[in-house]
């Protein structure tokens, strides 16, 4: 058996930072076009998509708002680069781009009135250019790199400009509802007033969502009145929905005895206030449970709105505590053993009570960052904080950024509103990959892919928790015929996936996954039966007088868990960074025997990639994360790195860092024929860019992807630096 009990090595002092350039290029593909034909063609639609755009965008006469320029929309060939059609010196814009089914690219592009005329003589210029260089050897026609990459042009509409599911845009144009406008941001203060002389309701300005391109703005009005601010104002790039609905789930059972309790409450080593935290973001928390009180001070439970207090008003919150900060209880309570515990929890609540309006559904990126920064105000003390977000969006896929998402993304990466300091902190967050609802039809079970990941679980910086199960034996009074849906080690049958959503987009999701509980199949194989407590974990419940424990499952349960994991790796080392925080715990975790069985009878990689959308990297492992054996060795480092850098406005790559690895050469020449096998991972957070391209270039909004690679060996040093690094050529 494989003890870990050494410490890790870290290598972070052997880091060699080195000037660093590329030795690849992007390859672009070579689009073979036939000017005659080509030429014309796009003059002729271009001319007609201008006409049909005037004569067709909408004006409101009575508040004086009348446009001044058109939309068109750009279709690109499937497999080509992202788009990038606008220009400064023709003032034109490039708003929101869309992909379609077949892959081609449909791109908005605001053109003003006065600048209709020259993209007319680009175009001419293209078609009817003189093709004779130097020497009467033959050239490319003018402008040819930017217009031959175009298959047609058109009229842009309101669905030119819409980033969401198109069965979601009103067909009433009076229909009123939330609309999230990204706006371009030096004209974002033209549309909000505009917004306003048109009647709508623009959310506050706490509410917005600032990004290095755009500013998020919530409104709500009618479809036609959103219709004259796109056409009027040409400040909107981007259209969706703000329509986050957060779901969980709880239930109430009859609690235990209070011996219990008080045992268990008795034999814990209770930690300090100043030892790393978990804070909830939930419904909030009723501390006078005594497996809660202790390791929660009143001062560190807070609510968005004050008003709202900070108790639990649906129960959820307190059972996230209860295994945020214990696990589940089942164990605990059976043995006599003393427990330490080396984290505290916190809680803002995010979710307001009955009787209270409920919050606006565009605001919860707003409302996620306002949180962490009560919460930091409130413990100044705690060394390390990891925030557990086990809400999401109900049947909202997480297959594209949303305002929410990105939020997420800033807030970790510390560059949220206030966190202008070079010192500002990073931050960890827990997040759920969604439920598979408690009332499914045994048919939708049998395909758990069919059911993607909700938002905000796409956000990149964050560790987004799916579940598995080992809980199989039915011991529930009247499910005596039933069998449990999932075998041990299998997907629980309430976790979602990211199967469905873009491969080439969007993150592997989930990272990890872990205890989510099973559900009870009948006999007849007709019914699921979900939330029995023989296969759910068992918590706090928010009534000590009447319910003290509940069952709990599902992936609100699996992200408790992951968010203790996370406080119990910070507390072994209260200098991690968030980023190593995460590393070591997705680097710990393992494949169980039935997912290993999946992979190996996956064909091909993209198969194998595909059950990575569905288990993640595995079980994380407390054990493995925190320390190292004799046959099991972590090597760690954290470092800061500039990979890029600016020369007057041209961005160039910076600096690569380079590890000589302390290999214990005579032990592993030691073991002979034996196969040593070696595992690396990155972790870094990234400062989202939530722009236009970014539905087809994910590079566009993660700022930047690091990458690693190993000395080959038989490769000498020199070579594999002038392998990877061409600034080693010079």
């Amino acid at each position: 058996m494989t003890r870990y009990t050494l410490g890790h090595v870290d290598v972070s002092a052997l880091a060699q930072g080195r000037r660093y350039k590329s030795g690849a290029t992007a390859r672009k593909q070579r689009i073979q076009r036939i000017r005659d034909e080509h030429g014309p063609m796009l003059i002729e639609e271009y001319e007609n998509a201008f006409a049909a755009a005037v004569a067709a965008r909408p004006a409101d006469e009575e508040h004086e708002i009348a446009p001044g320029g058109v939309v068109l929309e750009f279709e690109l060939p499937p497999r080509t680069s992202p788009a990038n059609l606008s220009r400064k010196t023709e003032k034109t814009r490039q708003g929101a781009v869309r992909v379609d089914e077949n892959g081609a690219q449909k791109v908005a592009l605001i053109v003003p009135d006065e600048k209709r005329e020259v993209l007319a003589r680009l175009l001419n210029e293209y078609a009817h250019g003189d093709l004779k260089g130097k020497e009467g050897k033959e050239k490319k026609p003018p402008n040819d790199a930017r217009i031959s990459e175009i298959d047609h042009i058109r009229r842009g509409t309101f669905e030119t400009f819409w980033r969401d599911d198109p069965a979601a845009i009103p067909q009433d144009p009076q229909t009123e509802m939330w609309w999230a406008l990204w706006c371009f941001k030096d004209r974002s203060q033209e549309v909000v007033e505009t917004a306003e002389k048109l009647g709508c309701r623009v959310a506050e300005p706490d509410t917005y969502l600032e990004f290095p391109d755009t500013l998020v703005v919530p409104v709500y009005g009618t479809k036609i009145s959103i219709e004259i601010l796109l056409f009027g104002t040409l400040g909107i790039a981007e259209l969706r929905r703000a329509s986050d609905s957060p779901t969980f789930f709880m239930e109430e059972i009859k609690g235990n005895e209070r011996e219990w309790i008080d045992d268990l409450a008795e034999r814990i080593v209770w930690p300090p206030n100043d030892t790393p935290a978990v804070c909830l973001l939930d419904t909030g928390v009723n501390r006078s449970h005594p497996l809660l009180e202790p390791a929660i001070s009143p001062n560190h439970l807070d609510a968005v709105n004050a008003d709202w207090g900070a108790d639990d008003h649906l129960g959820h919150g307190s059972g996230l505590a209860g295994l945020a900060l214990h696990g589940d209880l089942t164990a605990a309570l059976a043995d006599q053993g003393e427990r330490e515990l080396t984290h505290i929890a916190e809680s803002v609540k995010i979710l307001p009570p009955e009787g209270f309006d409920p919050n606006e559904p565009n605001a919860y990126g707003s409302i996620t960052q306002s949180a962490a920064a009560i919460a930091e105000l409130n413990n100044e003390n705690a060394p390390f904080r990891t925030f557990c977000l086990a809400v999401t969006n109900e049947d909202r896929s997480g297959a594209d950024v949303t305002a929410w998402s990105a939020a997420i993304d800033q807030c970790a990466a510390g560059a949220m509103t206030g966190d202008e300091d070079d010192n500002a902190p990073r931050r960890l967050f827990v997040i759920s990959a969604g439920n598979i609802q408690d009332n499914m039809a045994i048919e939708g079970l049998n395909d758990p892919d069919a059911f993607p990941a909700e938002d905000p679980s796409q956000a990149w910086n964050a560790i987004t928790v799916g579940g598995y199960t080992d809980k199989t034996q039915i011991q529930d009074d009247g499910y005596e015929t039933y069998s449990s849906c999932a075998a041990p080690g299998e997907l629980s049958p309430y976790s979602r996936s990211s199967y469905l959503w873009s491969i080439r987009k969007s993150p592997l999701k989930p990272d990890v996954v872990f205890e989510a509980g099973n559900r009870a199949l009948s006999q007849q194989q007709t019914e699921a039966v979900a939330g029995l407590p023989s296969l759910s974990l068992l918590t706090t419940g928010a009534d000590i007088g009447q319910a003290p424990f509940e069952p709990f499952w599902a992936t609100s349960a699996a992200t408790a868990q992951a968010a203790r994991m996370a406080a119990q790796i910070a507390a072994t080392n209260t200098e991690y960074w968030p980023e190593l925080v995460r590393a070591l715990m997705v680097h710990s975790a393992q494949w169980t025997q039935p997912m290993l069985a999946e992979f190996a009878a996956a064909p091909n990689a993209t198969a194998k990639a595909e059950l990575v959308r569905r288990f993640g990297y595995g079980v994380p492992n407390l054990e493995r994360a925190v320390a190292s054996a004799q046959n099991h060795l972590a090597i760690v480092s954290q470092k800061e790195i500039q990979p890029f850098r600016l020369e007057g406005s041209v961005v160039k790559f910076n600096e690569a860092h380079i590890y000589p690895l302390p290999w214990p050469v005579e032990a592993l020449e030691a073991l002979g024929e034996q196969t040593v096998r070696l595992k690396a991972t990155l972790s870094y957070f990234i400062e989202p860019n939530p722009s236009f391209s970014s539905a087809i270039d994910p590079a566009r909004y993660q700022s930047f992807g690091l990458r690693f690679d190993l000395k080959r060996s038989k490769e000498t040093r020199a070579q594999f630096l002038r392998r990877r690094n061409r600034a080693e050529l010079n």
